[in-house]
């Protein structure tokens, strides 16, 4: 950035005329790097790219809230069939005090779930996530839960990160 290109969108649209398999877009910042890296999915190209939230469905939603009210629809459809994947981290302070312990979100692009996208129905990703196992998906509170369970994070730490607090004080037992 800076030298060879001016930013994340033009980067982008020169990386397209490389005929690239991958792409990795550092940071989907605004509506035209994001417009261009949905282009290049559908193309073929694996697109990776990073965002600053704190979960898949957030993740989702961010995407199609920087597109105007009436491009949603089509960016739903768009991202509904090429997507393949969210993950989402967060990095928690370790009880031994060596840095920090990662808890992961991880949530597989399956065909309910491309409906779900397609369809608006952003509020039933979570669930989706929750029952998903057998595709390896699971909600940042199911691996914030491990990480206490393998005392390798405090409860309380953990707690200021979980979603759903109230369910995993419950799980967890004595973190209020």
């Amino acid at each position: 950035m800076g030298t060879h290109v001016i930013n994340f969108s033009s980067a982008l649209r020169a990386a397209l005329r490389e005929d690239p398999d991958v792409i990795l877009v550092g940071e989907l910042r605004d509506l035209e790097t994001m417009a261009l890296a949905i282009t290049a999915s559908e193309t073929g190209h694996l697109v990776l790219g990073t965002l600053n939230t704190v979960s898949a469905s957030q993740t989702v939603n961010r995407i199609i809230n920087v597109f105007p009210a009436s491009q949603q629809s089509q960016i739903r459809t768009m991202l509904g069939d090429s997507l393949r994947g969210v993950i989402s981290q967060q990095l928690v302070p370790r009880l031994d005090g060596k840095g920090r312990a990662v808890a992961v979100e991880v949530m597989i692009n399956t065909g309910a779930i491309g409906s779900m996208i397609r369809d608006a129905k952003m509020h039933q990703i979570n669930s989706a996530i929750q029952t998903g196992h057998r595709y390896g998906m699971r909600l940042m509170d199911q691996s914030l839960v491990e990480l206490v369970e393998r005392a390798l994070v405090a409860g309380q730490d953990a707690l200021d990160l979980a979603h759903d607090k109230s369910s995993f004080a419950r799980i967890v037992g004595g973190v209020a």
